[in-house]
């Protein structure tokens, strides 16, 4: 019975910590911000389909060049195709593609900057020069670059972002692992008798982890940018499917007749740069050391 009656008290003390927690992110305006911000960008991508009844690659060159009317409330573009239809299937495109290219760089270098962090010596070494050489070079330049050697189209674009990205998370990973090892837990654990792997996994992984997780969303953000520079460049998805960097390219000859065909894939970037910053921020206010404690 004295058991028993211990069990519900320690549910009971829980319950009003769990609350508090709950209502200390609520209360975080930066990240109900940005939440609201993507989760809107996200369910418009998703719900592209049946927002709009136009096909986003279908022409009509009877209706091109159209202003914005009841039956096209952004117009059309040269080729007749609805401007909000592509707006939102373009969505669909960037979005799914900035952040499915964040997972592997996030995990290549989580893994190999943990590594590296925690048992030092030749391969921290080696890790570390690569690191150090691709800093060297600016982000946009290298991806740039490798889609130029790859060749352009979607395939190219995961590679490329994944040979460039994964250096920053093993740079974040390192940091926080040279610190997390010499905390007391971990060598408790390591006097303890347990394996390399299950420290890092169990122990030390969801203590450090939160770090990545924050620059996460800002890369997210840089690899959108680079998707629709490349889709401007002529680098990035093969025509005619709707990105917002093929839009803001063939958009902008009528910037002076047409300016919305320019404008609103330019602000969509925006706005989705926007709402995943918001993210990130309320995320490392939530996350940090200071807060957690």
């Amino acid at each position: 019975m004295t058991t028993v009656a211990v069990a519900t008290a320690t549910k009971a003390m829980r319950r009003p910590a769990r609350s508090r927690s709950l209502r200390a992110w609520y209360r975080n305006g930066t990240l109900m911000a940005g939440l609201v911000i993507v989760g809107l960008l996200v369910l418009a991508a998703v719900l592209a389909p049946w927002l709009t009844p136009y096909d986003p690659v279908q022409q009509d060159l009877a209706q091109a060049l159209q202003s914005p009317s009841s039956a096209h409330w952004l117009g059309t573009d040269k080729y007749g195709r609805d401007v909000l239809t592509r707006l939102l299937w373009g969505a669909r495109v960037d979005l799914r593609i900035g952040f499915l290219a964040v997972l592997i760089p996030f995990v290549i270098g989580s893994v190999l900057g943990a590594l590296a962090g925690y048992f030092g010596g030749w391969f921290d070494t080696v890790v570390m020069r690569v690191v150090d050489v691709f800093f060297a070079f600016p982000f946009y330049v290298l991806v740039i670059a490798l889609v130029f050697i790859l060749g352009a189209g979607e395939s190219s674009i995961y590679l490329a972002i994944a040979a460039v990205s994964w250096v920053s998370y093993a740079k974040i990973m390192r940091g926080e692992l040279l610190v997390a090892k010499k905390q007391d837990y971990v060598v408790a654990a390591r006097l303890g008798g347990m394996s390399h792997a299950r420290i890092l996994v169990k122990h030390i992984g969801p203590n450090v982890l939160s770090q990545a997780l924050i620059y996460a969303m800002s890369d997210i953000v840089m690899d959108i940018l680079a998707i629709v520079t490349l889709g401007y460049l002529g680098l990035g998805i093969a025509p005619p499917t709707a990105e917002w960097g093929s839009m803001i390219l063939d958009g902008q000859e009528f910037i002076t007749t047409q300016w919305l065909q320019a404008t609103i894939p330019g602000l969509a970037v925006v706005v989705t740069s926007l709402g995943l910053s918001l993210l990130g921020d309320g995320l490392s206010d939530q996350l940090s050391p200071e807060r957690r404690k």
